[in-house]
């Protein structure tokens, strides 16, 4: 295993630095904000903010809900489990078969994903986007989980046997420098070899408050961003997001070392990161103008536009991602639908994001350069 620092909730935080730890005054345990939520943190836009996102693995209940017990039993020290880690899991014990609407903080009977915020972007109003900009991802640990569980991988009859059962697998960073690293984990259970791949470290969910006083589940992705597990969001990437509420309301967490498009296991490598991230506000009248008029999540990085396609069926997801590119080069770059759905034919990848959320994900990736002018 890698030698790292932990960061620990605080930790090596710049002292400048705007930080929004997680904890259970600022935590959603498998439930996304909602209009009706208050902000435990308000930004200006443009401002920028250094989270710790928290893993939900090592601390679910049929890992045992004690995540100092469970990463022992792989190794890990005491001092190298993190203390939000434990603070959560014990929230969850105190608060368990409390599902008031208004509880603030931990909604400890759900399970599933952990989420910190909600942040408010002052100014920010229905119709606009909210541009979050991944600035940097470190990881806080150099361990973490990869889980199939609820019968709810790509295989559900076959992984795992028993619907009822649960099996995580231990994986470790091996080496981790500037922004890049390699993980690893073992060919079977005790097995001295092992198979090692690249890390790409990214949050599996960015979002902004869905309207309305109900608070969304935080397996199924939406409108509003959530779930939506696209790997390429990592450092120096953008999501951009229709903003649902005043304030945008806006979360991060479920946060990925590595994953694989379609993350057929129901889980990815599953471990705690920190990241810097920026959140500037585009008014409704520019995105339209740039954009067109999104009705899901939209990504960029340097290389790439990444429009999204989402929906229970993958084919349908297709189609929406497909729709939504059409779209896109139409608004940005003046091209006819008919040239824009041949282009996407010929030159540009449609991806799975995941398979495994009850809304399946689909995204494009159209290569920017394509149409840099010549020389």
């Amino acid at each position: 295993m890698h030698q790292q620092t932990i960061l620990q909730p605080g930790s090596n935080v710049p002292d400048a630095a705007t930080y929004l730890p997680t904890s259970a005054g600022t935590a959603y345990w498998g439930r996304l904000p909602c209009g009706a939520d208050r902000a435990v943190l308000s930004v200006d836009p443009g401002q920028e903010v250094v989270i710790d996102t928290l893993s939900h693995e090592g601390i679910l209940e049929d890992q045992g809900g004690d995540p100092l017990a469970y990463f022992a039993q792989h190794g890990v020290a005491g001092d190298a489990v993190l203390a939000d880690a434990v603070e959560l899991a014990t929230a969850r014990r105190s608060l368990l078969g409390d599902r008031r609407p208004g509880l603030p903080g931990v909604v400890g009977a759900h399970g599933g994903h952990v989420v910190t915020g909600p942040i408010e972007v002052r100014g920010a109003r229905p119709g606009d986007l909210l541009a979050i900009r991944v600035l940097s991802t470190e990881p806080r640990v150099p361990y973490g989980v990869i889980s199939n569980r609820h019968g709810r991988g790509a295989l559900p009859d076959e992984y795992p046997a028993r619907r009822a059962a649960a099996v995580s697998v231990f994986a470790e960073v091996d080496s981790w420098a500037d922004g890049a690293g390699r993980g690893s984990l073992p060919l079977f259970e005790g097995s001295d070899r092992t198979v090692r791949f690249d890390l790409h470290p990214f949050l599996g969910i960015m979002g902004v408050a869905a309207a309305g006083d109900e608070r969304p589940h935080s397996v199924p992705p939406g409108p509003f961003g959530g779930n939506i597990d696209i790997n390429l969001l990592g450092a120096g990437s953008t999501l951009y997001l229709p903003v649902q509420v005043a304030g945008a309301l806006a979360y991060v967490g479920d946060p990925h070392f590595a994953q694989g498009d379609g993350e057929v296991a129901l889980t990815a490598f599953e471990a705690s990161l920190r990241a810097g991230l920026r959140f500037d506000v585009i008014p409704a009248s520019d995105a339209v103008a740039t954009f067109g008029r999104l009705v899901g999540p939209l990504a960029e990085t340097a290389e790439f536009l990444v429009p999204t396609g989402l929906d229970r069926d993958l084919d349908v997801a297709v189609q929406n991602c497909v729709r939504a590119a059409i779209a896109l080069l139409e608004v940005r770059y003046g091209m006819s639908p008919a040239h824009a759905y041949a282009y996407l034919s010929a030159a540009t990848d449609f991806d799975i994001s995941q398979v495994v959320d009850v809304v399946k994900g689909v995204h494009a990736r159209i290569r920017k350069a394509d149409f840099a002018a010549p020389g």
